[in-house]
């Protein structure tokens, strides 16, 4: 009986760690996330409805350091190749009324994000 209570507890933790890695967040997803930002971020003005959507969804995929980490480093890589003015980048959150703390800086050191 105790060894099946054990292999019953080890099956469910090896399934949790599954569904973890499933929900973790990849560079694709970021980039799907804020596509609709990219015009805001390479010009200014006011960012769209669906641009703040797609923050707001980057920031709820993002609820653990290891993710918040692999997000800014594909926002680190993303903001390189799109151009992105640090202006803008800085206040999208704000304007989207948002807290994150996932920066979309091309030289930001992602192994300092909380």
């Amino acid at each position: 009986m105790k060894g099946a209570t054990v292999a019953m507890l080890a099956m469910i933790a090896m399934a949790l760690l599954m569904v973890h890695q499933a929900e973790a967040i990849n560079c694709g997803d970021l980039v799907t996330m804020l596509r609709p930002c990219v015009g805001y971020l390479q010009s200014g003005g006011t960012p769209t409805k669906e641009c703040c959507n797609g923050a707001r969804r980057l920031q709820g995929a993002t609820q653990s350091q290891a993710d918040r980490r692999t997000a800014c480093n594909c926002a680190k890589s993303a903001a390189g190749q799109f151009k992105v003015r640090q202006d803008t980048a800085t206040s999208l959150p704000g304007k989207c009324g948002i807290s994150s703390t996932i920066p979309i800086n091309p030289s930001v050191d992602c192994n300092h994000i909380p």
